[in-house]
């Protein structure tokens, strides 16, 4: 936790999606996506921005299980559809992650 996570894309396999430290030194590419889960329930989403910085997009994370968070954001007022991500496995700093919206 606390950490920010950036979509490390070159290793993603089949439905599992890498991330890696935002220090990691990444191959050069127009943007990267991430996140970052803080430990008081607030999860701050990161998407290319159209000035290819990043914008950030705050959000909820709540555990489902020893494996499983629940994120929602809400938009103007209204929820946004919600996804679960499932931890596949972390570590030596790559963390692989599957993503659905059940």
């Amino acid at each position: 936790m606390g950490k920010t996570w950036l979509h490390s894309y070159e290793e993603d396999e089949g439905d599992i999606t890498v991330y890696r430290p935002n220090t990691y030194d990444f191959p050069p590419s127009r943007g990267r996506t991430g996140f970052a889960v803080e430990e008081d329930g607030v999860l701050k989403q990161y998407e290319i921005a159209p000035t290819d910085g990043l914008e950030e997009h705050v959000g909820k994370w709540k555990k489902e299980d020893k494996n499983k968070l629940r994120i929602s954001f809400e938009s103007n007022g209204q929820p946004e559809q919600d996804y679960l991500i499932e931890v596949v496995s972390l570590k030596d700093d790559v963390l692989k992650i599957r993503k659905t919206t059940e």
